[in-house]
């Protein structure tokens, strides 16, 4: 009896802590953002304790241009958030955005993303991330998981089988049937409302489907699209064409509006 009722305090906290994403998604959502933001800055901090920042003005202040585009119409309190960018010595083509207000932009992206557009589908997108909490929902399915493993485990315990490999099958079921698709479900999100953000900034929207074939053509190894957690290049690019031509006219707009970055390098 004490063994069934461990699911509801479970069941409860997980209904209590759904939330909706900016495009009207039902989000697990167990931490704050006040925790998610100290996360951030801890880990950007480490960053610059082991030195992974360089001195590359140019860089920076190039991205600092293209960020500060974005973030001017991004949602509250987001937008009237400091946030700080740093160039990463790495070659790798990467960038990321933190919840603490933090931006890192690998040296490697310049020379992926050639043109502000093209940077500014790769920032829009990691503030999308942001923006979305996609951070604290990772988080809240990582300590979802765990609990439901722990439970399977001592549910096991009581059958009589063995309980390390009864949790090691639970926590494969809960990484492929759980975590990876949520995580394909955010990479999306963040491409849908990163493309909106761009447009609306003043950046050329159809710029996502020339970056995103360029990462198509790089080549090299990659997982099958069932246990990715980025959608495919080829349905990513199709997709944000779709929406390039729907936000056209907001792109239009925002220019004459005198959203008109001229961020260069």
């Amino acid at each position: 009896m004490k063994i069934r009722n461990l699911s509801i305090p479970l069941a409860t906290a997980l209904l209590a802590a759904c939330v909706t994403s900016p495009t009207g998604r039902s989000q697990l959502m167990m931490v704050s953002d006040s925790q998610m933001s100290q996360m951030g800055l801890s880990a950007f901090n480490d960053m610059r304790k082991q030195g992974k920042f360089v001195d590359a003005p140019r860089e920076r202040a190039y991205a600092t241009c293209v960020s500060h585009a974005l973030i001017a119409v991004l949602p509250p309190p987001w937008n009237a958030q400091q946030w700080e960018v740093q160039i990463i010595g790495d070659d790798t083509a990467n960038a990321f955005a933190l919840p603490g207000g933090q931006i890192g932009v690998n040296r490697g992206m310049f020379k992926l993303a050639t043109d502000q557009d093209q940077l500014a589908v790769v920032l829009g997108h990691e503030l999308s991330h942001v923006v979305s909490r996609h951070g604290a929902e990772r988080v809240s399915d990582n300590m979802a998981a765990q609990a439901a493993v722990a439970a399977g485990s001592i549910y096991a315990g009581t059958r009589g089988s063995d309980t390390g490999n009864v949790a090691a099958l639970l926590g494969v079921g809960a990484q492929v049937g759980i975590l990876l698709p949520f995580s394909r479900t955010q990479e999306s999100e963040a491409d849908t409302l990163g493309q909106r953000y761009m447009a609306q900034a003043g950046f050329d929207p159809r710029a996502a489907v020339t970056l995103w074939d360029k990462m198509g053509a790089q080549g090299g190894s990659k997982p099958p699209a069932f246990l990715s957690t980025h959608p495919s290049s080829g349905n990513r690019a199709q997709a944000l064409d779709r929406q390039a031509q729907q936000l056209l006219p907001v792109y239009q707009q925002a220019r004459a509006s005198g959203h008109a970055p001229n961020c260069r390098l």
